[in-house]
């Protein structure tokens, strides 16, 4: 097999050393190194030495994220899916898997993983705390609507948001220690003064000192998660006001034009993906690395699962929030496309699908600065309009049932 480049190097990343094989001509030389700053500088010292500009590396876990990040701009780093380069079972140690690493970039068998910009990831980071805050706040709303109901307070089911503004004073009034029903009433605010009557008997509950103490808790941890909340949607705002990618704007605006693809997840589409699209061959290579694309398992003429692949659970759970936003679009595709599906598939798989299709839509818009076209309900229905009047009478002298029909102006 031909060798293509005569200098390279493989690394196997662990959380606390890492296995160098540096192979020049001639010579093959393997060394341990700490995953330390200071020893990672001496790595890439030792590997510029000896006039290598390529290093190759796993991208497992997140372990390889400080050492990527640290030799990013001093050397050449290839960043490779581990599925892709799996070696023989049974014969695996580090010191192999360097070894193995480093003859494949040797010889050109070695394909870069997709790895945004460093100013894309450190958005990156943003929207996936924020997600994670959105996350976080969700689960503790749950655990303190069960305290609520073990206790018979009923503030949610009067309300539309018990813990909204107005619900969350009548609660930090029963977490510090208020009993009296009438007066826990007089604190309802806008359309809830409507509701004083149903709000009393709502929150006429038996709270015990616990409950009370376990209550104030997690008022004071959604208010925590809410101050969070605001500062780091203010660092995006930051962020967007000075984007790391002058196209961003643009990629932001092109993405909005899609159904259901609000701000939020059009922030987050461009933090996963970044807006340039030249390294991506197709819209299926970026559905497939996304983990969004049917899988493809067929053995002896049989279909078997079609289940997807693992990819960025961020980036699909913005998809799936997309697709679910565009079903209550009315007179648009994605809704009657959905309605189809859903029949055969079920809500879920379906849902699934109408962020697979988003992700390919966005795939052209970034690439070729378009903006979406939207196709209408109607796109479903290519037959004419009188052989479908037709085809649907001749179902029912089907079925026994002698039709007389009369085309109406506004149908026509």
């Amino acid at each position: 097999m031909d060798v293509t480049d005569e200098r390279c190097c493989g690394l196997d990343v662990q959380a606390k050393t890492e296995v160098a094989c540096l192979m020049t001509p001639g010579q093959k030389q393997i060394r341990p190194f700490a995953t330390m700053t200071d020893e990672l500088r001496q790595l890439a010292e030792w590997v510029l030495s000896a006039g290598c500009p390529h290093v190759a590396m796993e991208s497992t876990g997140v372990e390889w994220k400080p050492v990527f990040n640290l030799l990013e701009g001093v050397l050449s780093v290839l960043l490779v899916n581990a599925r892709h380069i799996k070696a023989v079972p049974g014969r695996k140690t580090d010191v192999r898997d360097c070894e193995w690493l480093a003859d494949l970039l040797r010889h050109g068998l070695l394909k870069a993983s997709f790895n945004p910009p460093r100013a894309i990831r450190e958005w990156r980071e943003l929207t996936r705390y924020c997600h994670s805050l959105v996350k976080e706040h969700t689960a503790v709303a749950k655990r303190s609507q069960k305290l609520l109901e073990s206790t018979t307070i009923k503030v949610g089911q009067v309300a539309s948001d018990g813990l909204g503004v107005r619900g969350r004073l009548m609660l930090k009034a029963l977490a510090a220690g208020e009993q009296d029903a009438g007066k826990l009433g007089e604190l309802a605010q806008g359309k809830l003064k409507g509701k004083k009557e149903l709000l009393r008997r709502a929150v006429s509950g038996c709270l015990t000192e616990t409950q009370r103490w376990v209550l104030a808790e997690w008022l004071a941890r959604l208010g925590e998660r809410d101050a969070a909340l605001s500062r780091v949607e203010a660092r995006l705002g930051e962020a967007i006001a000075a984007p790391p990618d002058p196209c961003v704007p643009e990629a932001g605006a092109l993405l909005d034009s899609i159904p259901g693809v609000g701000e939020q997840v059009a922030q987050t589409i461009m933090a996963e993906l970044g807006v340039a699209m030249d390294r991506v061959p197709s819209e299926g290579h970026l559905a497939s690395w996304a983990g969004m694309g049917p899988g493809n398992n067929e053995s002896a003429g049989k279909r078997k699962s079609g289940k997807t692949t693992k990819g960025s659970k961020f980036l699909r759970t913005a998809l799936v929030e997309a697709a679910w936003a565009a079903t209550h679009a009315k007179g648009r595709y994605r809704q009657a496309k959905y309605r189809r599906l859903v029949k055969r598939l079920g809500a879920k798989q379906a849902l699934g699908a109408g962020g697979h299709t988003i992700l390919r839509i966005a795939y052209p818009l970034l690439k070729g600065r378009v903006r979406y076209t939207e196709l209408g309900s109607d796109s479903f229905n290519p037959r004419p309009l009188e052989r479908q009047r037709q085809r649907l009478v001749e179902r029912l002298e089907a079925l026994g049932v002698k039709v007389t029909s009369e085309a109406v102006a506004e149908a026509a």
